[in-house]
């Protein structure tokens, strides 16, 4: 059992609640496509309307959780994942306990008993994707669950850990310890810039969580938005990736590697002071259904070959070909295998 818990999540679990909608839908709840944002008092009514009015699926999912799932079904090896968040004690809390179980998924959420479990509308229109989260349960994660000795064992256990930067409006004492773990006993340690209101609204957390990060995930919009945020004066992607890679760091064991999707446009992949370039797998629009969920798939992907100590050349195909997989279907879903070898 060499690979039991070697990858370790922790995040927002949020139940999708996915429909195509209208560009009326949108201007009526100011929503931008490709974009993901925290619900306002504006947008609390719109999840019941889109029950009402649209046809809906509801996909487990939250950016962390989607990219552990992903990893699990490329590897194909039981129990080589774990994910740690918080969910209500309600329906859509057990139907996100069961769904991730299905998908091998080693979970083991903190449930709250006063608060519903957190959903993230997500609205599609031309098979571009907006994601609007309503955290509820989510938010309520502490660090003192961490803590708790069969809780804290999956983080021991585990030899890469990888949190997405929307947690970081949740609980940064707990990506803190984490980190501080990773850095101390030499582990692998991974994050996202996951959306440009984090860069610009979490940066002083965000800062602080860096130092420990070995691998820094991220789109260009993202990107372009931490550099403006840093007063950096550059646009151009490749530029801003090796100026992240070279972001101080809490130990010198491992260099910090970035890389950055760009949709259709190759991934730039920065480290020591270089980039390189990866195309990525072309698509014909026709064959697009929607994007939910694709740079989370891009992870899943990239982390499945990483904890097998395969090159970056392989996690990056590895990434590619599950955003690929991803972008045919509704939702973060998957057939029952994959076909990647």
């Amino acid at each position: 059992m060499a690979h039991e818990g070697i990858l370790l999540g922790m995040g927002n679990p949020l139940l999708d609640i996915s429909a195509v909608v209208d560009e009326s839908f949108l201007e009526k709840y100011d929503i931008k496509l490709n974009n993901a944002i925290l619900a306002e008092d504006k947008h609390l009514s719109m999840y019941e309307e889109m029950a009402s009015k649209y046809n809906v699926e509801y996909i487990a999912g939250g950016a962390t959780q989607n990219s552990i799932r992903v990893a699990q079904w490329m590897l194909q090896i039981p129990g080589a994942t774990s994910y740690i968040g918080s969910i209500g004690k309600d329906k859509f809390g057990e139907q996100m306990k069961s769904n991730s179980k299905l998908a091998g998924v080693n979970v083991n959420y903190y449930e709250d008993e006063s608060t519903p479990t957190g959903t993230c509308a997500v609205c599609v229109v031309g098979g571009e994707r907006s994601l609007i989260a309503n955290l509820s349960a989510a938010n309520c994660y502490k660090s003192d669950h961490l803590k708790q000795p069969e809780i804290w064992s999956l983080v021991e256990k585990a030899k890469y850990i990888y949190i997405a930067g929307f947690f970081l409006t949740v609980s940064p004492e707990s990506i803190q310890l984490v980190g501080k773990h990773a850095t101390a006993t030499n582990k692998v340690f991974l994050m996202n810039l996951s959306a440009p209101f984090i860069c610009e609204f979490f940066k002083d957390v965000q800062l602080q969580a860096l130092p420990y990060v070995d691998y820094v995930f991220g789109n260009e919009t993202e990107a372009r938005t931490f550099s403006k945020v840093h007063g950096w004066e550059t646009d151009n992607v490749e530029e801003i990736a090796i100026k992240i890679s070279q972001l101080q760091k809490a130990s010198g064991t491992h260099k910090r590697i970035t890389v950055i999707t760009q949709g259709a446009d190759p991934v730039v992949v920065a480290e020591d002071g270089k980039v390189k370039l990866f195309p990525v797998i072309r698509l014909p629009k026709e064959k697009l259904v929607d994007t939910n969920g694709a740079g989370d798939a891009f992870v899943g992907g990239f982390l499945s070959q990483l904890v097998l100590e395969k090159p970056i050349e392989e996690c990056v195909r590895a990434g590619c070909y599950a955003a690929n997989v991803i972008i045919q279907r509704s939702g973060c879903t998957y057939p029952e295998k994959p076909d990647f070898s």
